[in-house]
């Protein structure tokens, strides 16, 4: 059955509605129950959008749309909140910190635009510019996030230059706490290199969580070609010597740079 824009919306909740009056399984669920699968849903829709898939994309906001419906439902049973509370909300929290488009306040780029958001948080209530970086996001996009966000405040290095010279300083520091055989300070030294590489991603426009994850997925498209290799030579990996593998691994590198 087809349904246009204007009331898919309705469609869904009138969905959600009969679900968890009718299923014993959507019935059943949770804020807490359902918190693991929202996470699971969204690195979906991350995959999706690293692979470029617009299909996938679509897919997964629809399932993410699913998830916000659930949470406002179950919301709306406990007395908490109701999905027109939640949309309108956010519709108010983009009003307030766009006052360059809702108000009179000027702006020349991006930045600006920033900087003003991190001023009209902290005047709603916030703590902390840091106070807004969830403490259960993965440590590399963390990392990235409390530099963007240190940024708007101008606790920022002026050069890219400038920034490879601390991660230098950084990795001198870990070679003395190696030397020292100081396991706690060379894991406290490693996560300074790493801080400040991610750091140094930033300056050259590069989203350090992408470009390790694009890494990772090379690895294992070259590793299971290895693989592939070895078994054409009636080989396993496990009784192959590391020149043998290494040798494989150059063979598939090649075969990558000539376009194979």
């Amino acid at each position: 059955m087809q349904t246009t824009s204007k009331n898919g919306l309705q469609r869904l909740l009138t969905i959600m509605d009969e679900l968890r009056e009718k299923c014993p399984w959507d019935r059943k669920q949770t804020e807490q129950t359902l918190r693991s699968l929202t996470i699971e849903e969204t690195y979906e829709l991350a995959d999706a959008i690293t692979n470029n898939d617009w299909q996938g994309i679509k897919e997964e906001l629809g399932d993410i749309l699913l998830h916000i419906v659930f949470y406002a439902k179950i919301g709306a049973e406990q007395n908490k909140f109701t999905i027109d509370e939640v949309i309108d909300g956010v519709c108010e929290k983009l009003i307030r910190r766009h006052p360059h488009i809702y108000g009179d306040v000027k702006v020349e780029n991006e930045e600006d635009v920033k900087k003003n958001w991190e001023k009209i948080k902290l005047q709603e209530g916030k703590k902390s510019v840091l106070g807004g970086v969830p403490a259960s996001l993965p440590a590399t996009v963390k990392a990235i996030r409390l530099q963007e966000k240190a940024r708007q405040v101008g606790f920022e290095w002026e050069e890219k230059e400038q920034v490879w010279e601390k991660v230098e300083e950084e990795i001198g520091e870990m070679q003395e706490a190696i030397t020292a055989g100081d396991q706690a300070a060379i894991e406290a030294e490693f996560g300074d290199l790493m801080f400040s590489l991610i750091n140094y991603a930033r300056f050259l426009r590069v989203d350090a969580e992408t470009a390790l994850e694009l890494t990772n997925r090379k690895f294992i498209d070259r590793f299971t070609k290895m693989e592939l290799l070895a078994t054409g030579k009636g080989k396993v990996l496990s009784e192959m010597s590391l020149e043998e593998m290494d040798e494989l691994w150059t063979t598939i590198k090649k075969q990558k740079a000539g376009g194979a």
